[in-house]
């Protein structure tokens, strides 16, 4: 009768071993790259070659198997995550540049006491009332110091108000000066604001920034105060 030959535990580790040390190499060849990234394809492979090569005297500890199964769904469900957060990210920006567009050729208004003339010499203004005020004057200045104009804008309520100012020179940049007194005749404090004429919506960077008449530089939305509505020009 023709004896067949059983391989024994020690040569089947020896081989389980050689195996190992085999895809072990191979696995860092393949890593030695800048680009190299550990998935959930490559660690189930790499769970499956162990379950193939353990040893039958020395199966795998059920213990670390639960574990290395429990790696694999937290591998999963952080990739899952990552998918999540740029599918959010990608939602937020496409919202704030319909945001910034919505603006184009509307008045907003960002801290400051500056008034720009347009090509008629008129400027708009606004600001804003901590309190009720029995009389409201504005003074506005030119680039010298000089106070070029004084409106007397009469009672207003708390809360944002707007002004106008006409006597300007075309294109011609004035600040101004709001004071407020109450029926006591107290000061009402008086938060100024700058009003520009949004021309166009800059997309260029991580976030819209919108281009404006009067403005140096782009001015971030996070800037804006209100919005006024359409221009005036």
């Amino acid at each position: 009768m023709t004896s067949l030959a059983i391989p024994s535990a020690t040569t089947n580790a020896t081989a389980a071993s050689t195996t190992a040390s085999a895809g072990t190499s191979q696995t860092s060849s393949a890593g030695s790259g800048s680009g190299a990234n550990l998935t959930q394809s490559d660690f189930l492979q790499l769970l499956t070659a162990q379950l193939q090569y353990q040893t039958p005297t020395s199966p795998a500890d059920p213990t670390a198997l639960a574990g290395e199964f429990a790696q694999i769904s937290t591998v999963d469900g952080i990739d899952s995550l990552n998918t999540k957060l740029g599918d959010l990210q990608s939602s937020t920006t496409a919202s704030q540049m319909g945001q910034a567009a919505s603006l184009v050729g509307k008045q907003v208004a960002m801290y400051g006491d500056t008034l720009t003339a347009n090509g008629k010499g008129s400027a708009e203004g606004a600001f804003n009332l901590s309190g009720a005020a029995n009389n409201v004057t504005v003074s506005v200045t030119n680039s010298a110091g000089t106070v070029v104009d004084t409106m007397n804008l009469g009672a207003m309520s708390a809360g944002q108000q707007t002004f106008n100012y006409a006597g300007g020179t075309a294109n011609t940049q004035y600040t101004y000066e709001v004071d407020a007194t109450n029926s006591s005749g107290a000061a009402v404090s008086a938060t100024p604001y700058s009003v520009y004429t949004v021309d166009s919506v800059n997309v260029s960077g991580t976030t819209p920034t919108l281009n404006v008449a009067g403005y140096s530089s782009a001015m971030p939305i996070s800037d804006v105060q209100t919005v006024l509505g359409g221009s005036s020009t």
